[in-house]
Formats: structure tokens, C-alpha cells, sequence
């Protein structure tokens, strides 16, 4: 690191001269990055809901497997000539795209589910010719325009308010919303970190490094990803994860790195000289704690979500691309500025009393004095703050999982207020007979209508949609008759059976369709309970594969795979932080008691999580109504791997300090004192800025960022208060030398009661 910093502060201007060249590259590239990221996400596994998809899509001719909602409401009834004429007009323009299986609707069935109680707002089905995922997402905009165009040409045609929703419509607003909220953050985010970063340094000059820092990793990180997402699926919530990770872990290190090199100008070394020391401490604590941030995004690569995996690739690139700027670009601006670092000066007299370390000595002091007793203390606030995550649940939440005030969402919100919503994500049965049997026969027949009235049967299930339920009060005796002459079937009801029987007969699809009193936390439920029914081998069914698809499923899928993987991805991440922290600070006590006081800081973290989103409890700060009755199983993964590796800064920070002054003293009591004094402001301020980054996508309109964002933000609150001020330095003081064992040297000069 020596023979480095001193190679680098010989050549600052063409380091600077390099990441002008990359900063500029970056400018003109990272804006396209958005529009190359997944919307759809998903899983790298193969699961039962994505079997069930990969064989309607296969096996059926005109299976209704991505589809689009259209919902339209009229000023008068759509029984009239003009409203009536309306509906036909945009039925029959989205039918005539080549992209465009079939259109279900009232006019083609006449089934009155398709209006609402006063017939003024109906839906359509539209069913298209788009494989699963982000095919059907590029569809969304060229039907909304096709929608557009066609009720501009209707008489009347702005009185009506035709909405275009569905998965894929979803998807997309989601997308749509997660950039905006990204870039918004952004905006407001800077000018309130300059003023942290003003009142941390005291100076313009020193406080607009981590800025350029922190913007620059955030722009050269997303460009990088926009190349990698070329090659892999990279989901759109990287976008908020890069802007917030960017910018805190960059300002972070930013921070420590000035901090320091204003330290060793204050004790008379020239500029080049004080950047080369700069490196050789500060920038040795900025690597380290990269590498133990590393490891928590790592780890997010053994899980099989696509957007767990892209947050931790995502993660990996902007960590790397933070201290790469923090060690190459910072050092050699630091040596081009020198003094001027401090202008102007007459605000750093003003802000002294910032830096003033008599308030952190007193404190650090009577934690001296104290030790075992500021361990329970802290001890009890964290207990506390950890007991709800003992009633977590884990799922899809009941509530604010679609963001508001986008078109899908008034879609949405327009189905429920008709009381079909479940229409838009049923539970897809799918039912798979041997060789040599069909779906229409009659033996198949009873075992189906018996496997219908089973589901038909639960209370969170509005009705079933299948072969046997294609008429009120059907018999089996009725089915057995209209399927004997299928052709003639065919022939009645054309698009039902292209939708829900195979072209070679052995398979047939039941589509439960869910209550609106049904949530997605509660769907999941339906869904475990259909799979129970599907092994129960009921009557009739005995030889039939019955498999259990859909959204709700997808859902479950993913989360029971994610909590399989948890606990290897909680020992990775322990082991591998607890061997790098031994291996940086020669301690066998230090990274054990690092692991525990980060754990906790994670325990307390998921404990708010629940109190506050599952539970409510204040979640109306927030934007929410009510709670989410559950937490989505990939914020506790993510929170984990991202919250675990970030404490580590202030952990890496605050020991590198109490070694440096250990290792020149020889007194642990002394050197904790010092190096919490030293540390504090920095800590302080940095947190500061992390709360402030996080905080604000908090306040995101996607519910996994609120998630993500809160979860961060009190994680780092709790980091810079109770963990590192209280906790940490009061079990250093209570260890004494036992700290550093066995890397530490005997010295004659023994600490008192040692």
C-alpha cells in the first residue's frame, strides 16, 4: 500500500485525467441502463408454478397464459346504441393484432361477470401470443397507444376511461415508477448531503469530494450493469439499490479518507506526502471494509431469485467501483488540492464546535468506567426492539404490493370496484392424464368435477373456471354428453377449450378464481392448499399429475426456495467476515464479537420491519393505510446480506483506530478512548448521510423499496447509536488485552487491574 499511494501522488493529473474520460463515457451510457433491466424477475430454478407455465404455453393452441385486462367505464349504460357501439369499436381493434390470441368479453360470451352492477364499467381478457416474461412487458405501450387511438376516433370517445392492466402492465408501471423514484431521489438527495457533508468538514471544498465520489460510482456502476444486463437477467430494483448503496458507501468512504488526510495536514506533512499516508491507514481501513461488504453481495449470488442475484451483482459492482474512486480518483485529487482543501475557511472556524472532541471523550470515558453496565443497558434496548421478529410472517403483502396512481393500478383498482380482481391472477390448476386417457372422458370427467367442488369449496375462492364448470349447475352427466362430440364443442365454445384443454386431450387447465376479501398474503394459502388436495388422491383422480401454477404460486416458490438457501447464505457470510476481520486485525475475539453485535444490529432491524409494516404500527408516516400482514421473504435476505456488510464500515473504521492506537501504546483502555474520540464525528456523520440516503426511499411509491429503504436506514441508526457507541466499546474496554489475542506482544507496561 506504501510503494502504491507514493506511485499514485507522483502522477495525480493522469489519474484525473482517466476517470474524466470514464465519468464522461459513463454520462452518455448509464441513462440507457433502465430501459435493458427485467421487469418481470422470477426464478433461475425450475419450480412447479414455472412447470405448470412451460406446459400451458407448450401444450394448449390458445392457452390464456399472458394476457392483458382492459377495462372501460361508460357515462351511460353499455346496454345503449353509443356505449354499446363504443366497446365494440376497441374489441374489435385489439382482436385484429397479429400479436392478439383471442379477446374474451361480455359481447363474446354474454356473461355478466364481465359488467358491473350498474353496467356502466366492463372488462376484457386479452389474451396474446407472447412467451412468459418481459415479451409480453414490450406489448404494454403499443396497446395503450392502440387503446388511444382508436377511443380518439369513437364519437364521444374522452368520456370513457379505458384502463390496460394485468401482470405485465404491472410489471411495467413498476419499472416506470422505480427510475422515476431513482432519479427523484437523486435530486433531493444531494443538496441535503451537501449540508451534511458542509457541517461535517466545515469546508465547501472538502465537502464536495464525496459527492463527486458518490455520483461517479453511482453513474460508472450503472453503466457496467447496463453491459452485464446484456448477458443476465438484471431486475429493475437494482436501479434504487445502485443510487442507494452508491451513494452512502461512497460518501462513507469518502469521509474516512478526508477526514484523515486533513488530520495529517494538521500535523505539518505536505500534500503529497499526507495523501500517501492517507493511504497507507485510511485507505487500508477503505479495502478492508470493501471486502467485508463484498462478501454479504456475494452471498445474494447463491440465491435463485433473479432479483436477489441482481441486487448482489449489483451490489459487487458499485462496492468495487466506491473504493476503486476512493483509492485511486480521491487520493490524487487530494494531492492536486492540499490546503485548498479547507476553503473557505472562515465556515470551518464556524462549525469547530462540530469536531469539538471533549463531548465524545467524556462519553468514551465513562464507558471506561462503566463497561458491564453500558452492555446491559444496550443489551435490554435491542431485546426490545427484537422481540416482534419472533411473530413474522413471511409472503406476498395483503396490501400496497401495486403502486398507486398508475394506469395498472386504476385498472386494478377499477376490477375491484366491479369485485373481479381475482380474474387477474388466479390459481392455474393443471391437470395432466397418462397416456392413453383424455380430459373428456368420463371417468376423468367425475375426477375433475370432484378435484372443482373440493376448491370450489374453500371460502377464499370466488369460483372455478375449467371443463366442468363451463355452464351454471352442469352435471356430469351433461359434460359427458357435450364432450362425446368434441368437434362439435369445438365449435360452440372455441376459445374456452383452445384455453383450457390441450391439443392432444391429456391435459386441462382449472383456474381458481379468488374473492376480492382474498389477499395475496392470504392466496399464497390457497395455493398450499390446492397442492394438499392435488397429493390427497381424491376420488376419481387416482393416476392424474395435478400441478399448481400462477402468480400466488410463483410467489411460494420462490419464497420456499429463498428460506432453503438462508442459512448458507447466513454461514457464508459469517465465516467468511469472521476469517477477514482475523486475518486484518490478528484477533480471534474481534470478529467473533463483530459477527454478534451485527447480528444483533440485523435482529433489531427485522424486528422494526414487522412492527412497522406488518403490523402498522406508524406505518401511515409512510404512505400506508393499514399493514401489509406480511414482509416479502427477499427483503429479510437482502436486508441481511446488504445491512451485515455496511455495519462493517463503522466497524472497520472504528477498530482499524483503537489498533493504530494500541499497537502504539500498548493500553487497550487508552486506545478505545482514542479511537472512539477520533471516529465519532466521522461515524456520526456518515450515518448521517447513509440515514438520509436510505431514508428517502422509504418513502418510494414500490413497497419493496419502502421495505428496503426503512430497513436500511434504522439498521444504520441502530449501527451509529446503540451498536458502535455503546455496545462495541464497552465489550472492548471489559475484554481489555484479551481483544487482540494472539496477535498481540507482551509489554512490560501492564494496564491497571490487567
Amino acid at each position: 500500500m506504501d510503494r502504491y499511494a507514493r506511485a499514485l501522488v507522483r502522477r495525480p493529473w493522469a489519474v484525473l485525467v482517466v476517470w474524466a474520460v470514464i465519468g464522461a463515457v459513463a454520462a452518455v451510457q448509464a441513462p440507457k441502463t433502465p430501459s435493458r433491466l427485467n421487469i418481470r424477475g422470477g426464478s433461475t430454478h425450475h419450480t412447479e408454478a414455472s412447470i405448470t407455465e412451460a406446459l400451458l404455453a407448450e401444450r394448449f393452441s390458445r392457452p390464456i397464459g399472458e394476457f392483458f385486462a382492459v377495462t372501460m367505464h361508460s357515462p351511460e349504460r353499455l346496454d345503449e346504441p353509443e356505449p354499446r357501439a363504443a366497446l365494440d369499436s376497441l374489441l374489435a381493434a385489439l382482436g385484429r393484432q397479429p400479436y392478439v390470441r383471442g379477446v374474451i368479453s361480455y359481447r363474446s360470451t354474454g356473461d355478466t361477470t364481465f359488467l358491473s352492477g350498474d353496467r356502466r364499467g366492463t372488462f376484457a381478457i386479452v389474451a396474446l401470443e407472447a412467451t412468459p416474461g418481459d415479451s409480453a412487458g414490450a406489448l404494454v405501450m403499443p396497446v395503450r397507444r392502440l387503446v388511444r387511438e382508436t377511443m380518439g376516433r369513437v364519437p364521444g370517445g374522452e368520456r370513457y376511461r379505458v384502463r390496460i392492466t394485468g401482470r405485465a402492465p404491472l410489471d411495467l408501471d413498476v419499472r416506470t415508477v422505480v427510475t422515476r423514484d431513482s432519479a427523484e431521489g437523486e435530486e433531493r438527495l444531494l443538496p441535503l448531503t451537501l449540508i451534511i457533508l458542509v457541517l461535517a468538514f466545515g469546508a465547501l471544498v472538502a465537502a464536495a469530494l464525496p459527492l463527486i465520489v458518490g455520483v461517479l460510482a453511482i453513474a460508472v456502476s450503472l453503466t457496467i450493469i447496463g453491459g452485464l444486463a446484456r448477458f443476465t437477467p438484471m431486475s429493475v430494483f437494482v436501479l434504487n439499490m445502485t443510487t442507494m448503496i452508491g451513494l452512502g458507501v461512497g460518501i462513507d468512504y469518502s469521509l474516512l479518507v478526508v477526514t484523515r488526510f486533513r488530520e495529517e495536514l494538521a500535523r505539518g506533512t505536505r500534500r503529497r506526502q499526507a495523501a500517501a499516508n492517507t493511504m497507507a491507514t485510511a485507505g487500508r481501513a477503505v479495502i478492508t471494509s470493501g471486502l467485508t461488504v463484498f462478501v454479504g453481495f456475494g452471498a445474494l449470488l447463491l440465491t435463485p431469485l433473479i432479483e436477489t442475484r441482481s441486487v448482489g451483482i449489483g451490489g459487487l459492482v458499485v462496492v468495487a467501483v466506491a473504493v476503486t474512486l476512493s483509492i485511486t480518483l480521491l487520493p490524487a485529487l487530494l494531492a492536486v488540492l492540499g490546503r485548498e482543501i479547507d476553503r473557505p475557511r472562515w465556515l470551518a472556524r464556524r462549525l469547530t464546535w462540530y469536531h469539538a472532541p471533549q463531548v465524545w471523550e467524556k462519553w468514551a470515558r465513562t464507558l471506561s468506567r462503566h463497561p458491564v453496565r453500558a452492555l446491559a443497558y444496550g443489551g435490554v434496548i435491542i431485546a426490545i426492539l427484537t422481540l416482534p421478529v419472533f411473530y413474522i410472517r413471511i409472503g406476498l403483502p395483503s396490501r400496497h404490493w401495486w403502486p398507486a396512481g398508475t394506469e395498472a393500478g386504476e385498472g386494478l383498482d377499477a376490477l375491484s370496484a366491479m369485485g373481479v380482481a381475482g380474474f387477474i391472477q388466479p390459481v392455474r390448476v393443471l391437470v395432466q392424464l397418462p397416456e392413453g386417457r383424455s380430459a373428456t372422458d368420463a371417468a376423468a370427467l367425475r375426477g375433475l368435477m370432484t378435484l372443482a367442488d373440493s376448491l370450489g369449496a374453500d371460502p377464499r375462492v370466488r369460483e372455478i373456471r375449467s371443463l366442468v364448470n363451463l355452464e351454471p349447475h352442469g352435471s356430469l352427466l351433461g359434460y359427458s354428453v357435450l364432450y362425446s362430440d368434441l368437434p362439435a364443442a369445438r365449435a360452440r365454445f372455441p376459445d374456452f377449450l383452445d384455453a383450457y384443454l390441450s391439443t392432444d386431450r391429456r391435459l386441462t387447465l382449472m383456474d381458481v378464481i379468488l374473492a376480492d376479501t382474498t389477499s395475496l398474503t392470504t392466496a399464497t394459502d390457497v395455493v398450499l392448499h390446492a397442492r394438499q388436495l392435488a397429493r390427497a388422491q381424491l376420488r376419481g383422480t387416482k393416476g392424474m399429475t395435478i400441478t399448481v401454477g400462477g402468480y400466488s404460486a410463483a410467489a411460494l416458490d420462490f419464497q420456499e426456495d429463498l428460506l432453503a438457501r438462508f442459512p448458507l447464505l447466513v454461514a457464508l457470510i459469517l465465516g467468511a467476515t469472521g476469517v477477514m476481520l482475523a486475518v486484518a486485525f490478528r484477533s480471534v475475539l474481534v470478529p467473533l464479537k463483530a459477527i454478534v453485535m451485527n447480528t444483533l444490529s440485523v435482529s433489531a432491524t427485522f424486528g422494526l420491519l414487522v412492527l412497522v409494516f406488518q403490523y402498522g404500527v406508524g406505518a401511515r408516516l409512510f404512505g400506508l393505510d393499514g399493514p401489509t400482514s406480511a414482509i416479502f421473504v427477499a427483503v429479510p435476505v437482502l436486508v441481511f446480506a446488504v445491512v451485515f456488510g455496511l455495519s462493517m464500515d463503522y466497524e472497520v473504521f472504528l477498530l482499524s483506530r483503537i489498533k493504530e492506537a494500541f499497537d502504539r501504546s500498548g493500553r487497550n483502555t487508552e486506545a478505545t478512548m482514542e479511537g472512539l474520540s477520533a471516529t465519532a464525528s466521522v461515524i456520526t456523520s456518515a450515518a448521517l448521510v447513509m440515514i438520509l440516503v436510505f431514508g428517502i426511499f422509504a418513502f418510494a411509491r414500490s413497497l419493496p423499496m419502502q421495505l428496503m429503504g426503512f430497513g436500511l436506514a434504522v439498521a444504520v441508526l441502530l449501527d451509529a447509536t446503540v451498536i458502535r457507541r455503546v455496545l462495541v466499546p464497552a465489550f472492548m474496554q471489559a475484554m481489555g488485552r484479551w481483544n487482540w489475542w494472539p496477535g498481540v506482544r507482551r509489554r512490560r507496561t501492564k494496564e491497571p487491574g490487567l
